[in-house]
């Protein structure tokens, strides 16, 4: 008996009747031989936590544009907040946390530089429109690998795509990474807040603060108590109406102090200004692009603005910073 074989005996015996065992998955789309050591959705997590897409994820704006502290989070940090808060979850509820780990570190492979401003850009630019969270999926089953892409099994792909608001993932794994995100960027985001000196503790209604807690720590401890507690046993993901609730305006607060902040998002214009300019130069000069997307476009599977599309929002900040400044912005002349 190999280990991997051991490892799904012992999910069989040990997770709950709702978890999703790794030999029940409905596979991936080109079938593989298994590994001899790793069930399916933690040979997904592997492939994720070692590809490019993953690793350029340090350079991606979360909330604050190229912000001067080195303390601040990035999309990277972000989604290792949300993998921590889903384990936690799913290894208290007796589920699957290679499926949850997996769901999690993919969860945003494919977002854009500048953060949600760089997602409104290309959303207006593309006439197919751009989302992120189905650009994920794009990464893992088109963009990485030289256009192979990770070949992830159906459970983790139907994850990634569905952790949105509005998303009804299949698996409870992947409901607890729908949660887990909100639960991240949410308090997150509150503490990088304060931290920008955009608002304070005061600032937060004291009824948000009465239910969940008076610091990060505490609304933490509270939100991820209360999912735990109402979904042990559970066909579902669940919170107290009390608690959801509050997390609900507390969203809704955080959009409207910060989120849609002048002071925090004063440089959104220009970006997706920047991002603008990118799209047009690409699109009148594909050749500028790397070798893989001009393959892509040679190969003539998609649009040529599909693949622009693909191309930047693979870029880093930085990134995109460095090719709008070699495209538009004059050098000082070499003599």
């Amino acid at each position: 008996m190999t280990v991997r074989e051991e490892t799904e005996q012992w999910e069989s015996r040990y997770l709950s009747r709702y978890a999703a065992l790794s030999r029940d998955s409905k596979g991936r789309d080109v079938p593989e031989p298994p590994c001899d050591i790793r069930p399916v959705y933690q040979r997904d997590r592997d492939r994720i936590l070692h590809c490019k897409s993953f690793r350029r994820l340090k350079h991606k704006t979360q909330v604050f544009l190229t912000p001067r502290g080195d303390h601040y989070r990035t999309r990277l940090t972000h989604t290792l907040e949300v993998s921590q808060n889903a384990r936690t979850i799913a290894k208290a509820l007796r589920l699957n946390e290679d499926l949850v780990e997996a769901i999690a570190l993919g969860h945003d492979l494919g977002h854009t530089p500048f953060g949600h401003a760089g997602e409104r850009a290309l959303d207006k630019l593309c006439s197919r429109g751009f989302a992120h969270y189905e650009q994920s999926v794009r990464v893992v089953e088109k963009l990485e690998k030289q256009g192979k892409g990770l070949n992830l099994t159906v459970e983790v792909r139907d994850g990634i795509r569905n952790h949105r608001t509005s998303g009804n993932p299949s698996t409870l794994e992947g409901k607890i990474v729908r949660l887990s995100d909100k639960i991240a960027y949410i308090n997150h985001d509150i503490d990088d807040a304060i931290r920008a000196g955009i608002l304070g503790e005061e600032d937060i209604p004291l009824t948000y603060r009465k239910t969940l807690g008076f610091n990060t720590k505490e609304r933490l401890n509270t939100i991820i108590h209360d999912i735990i507690r109402n979904s042990r046993e559970q066909p579902d993901i669940c919170m107290s109406l009390e608690v959801e609730e509050a997390m609900r305006d507390l969203r809704s607060f955080m959009f409207r102090s910060v989120y849609t902040n002048p002071t925090a998002k004063g440089e959104e214009s220009k970006a997706q200004n920047l991002l603008e300019g990118l799209f047009s130069y690409y699109m009148d000069h594909p050749e500028a692009m790397s070798d893989e997307y001009r393959e892509m476009l040679g190969r003539g599977a998609d649009p040529k603005e599909i693949v622009v599309c693909d191309y930047i929002s693979g870029m880093t900040d930085q990134y995109a910073i460095y090719k709008f400044e070699e495209f538009y912005v004059p050098k000082a002349w070499n003599v």
